[in-house]
């Protein structure tokens, strides 16, 4: 995310199926989470993305949503999005990877593995990786040992806080659930020591 994103565009809330996905895949529709307790959690939100319509209206598209307990997503992640904003506007520009995993999850309505006959997983886990970097170029190249990189692992639970700086984890332990190799453009010596740190900065 950088200032480039960002202008005046209201909220689409245009929630819809993703037509660009291979013909036979399922596709979620706007309403395959109604009544399930869980919200349409955006991985990319929608006020990162409000540089035009077209760019806003990219972010309802179901393939951007994942099952999220409405306490999660209305507060705990929202306060961070909403701290990554801060960051922007400030002079930074941020690499955000974000993902879900694991079964299993506990929304309004109680526990769920599943929702839409089955054919969505809610994840028990939610998490967040954000690599912040004053604006410039090259950026693989410019993260350093000391460059800011924070990481979140949250509970897909109704009870949970909605102080972010309470989940904040490694990246290395975010690869290890996942299996995902992240940062992996950046050299081998600054990832080993920018992803087993636990950010201790502001959290607004």
């Amino acid at each position: 995310m950088s200032s480039a994103w960002l202008g005046s565009t209201p909220r689409q809330d245009n929630f819809a199926a993703d037509a660009t996905l291979p013909s036979g895949w399922y596709r979620v529709g706007s309403t395959s989470y109604s009544g399930s307790g869980f919200d349409r959690g955006h991985n990319c939100p929608s006020a990162d993305r409000t540089g035009s319509v077209a760019d806003n209206s990219a972010t309802f598209l179901m393939t951007n949503m994942m099952p999220q307990a409405p306490r999660n997503n209305q507060q705990t992640w929202a306060n961070l999005e909403n701290y990554c904003r801060t960051l922007t506007n400030a002079g930074n520009e941020l690499y955000i990877i974000c993902g879900s995993y694991g079964r299993g999850g506990t929304g309004a309505n109680g526990y769920a593995t599943t929702l839409d006959a089955g054919r969505v997983t809610v994840p028990a886990r939610c998490w967040k990786v954000i690599v912040v970097l004053p604006n410039g170029s090259s950026d693989a190249s410019r993260v350093t040992t000391s460059t800011r990189v924070i990481a979140i692992d949250t509970p897909n639970d109704n009870t949970i806080q909605t102080t972010w700086g309470s989940y904040r984890t490694t990246v290395d332990a975010i690869e290890a659930a996942t299996g995902y190799d992240l940062l992996s453009a950046v050299s081998a010596t600054v990832q080993s020591a920018v992803e087993s740190r636990v950010d201790a900065g502001p959290t607004s």
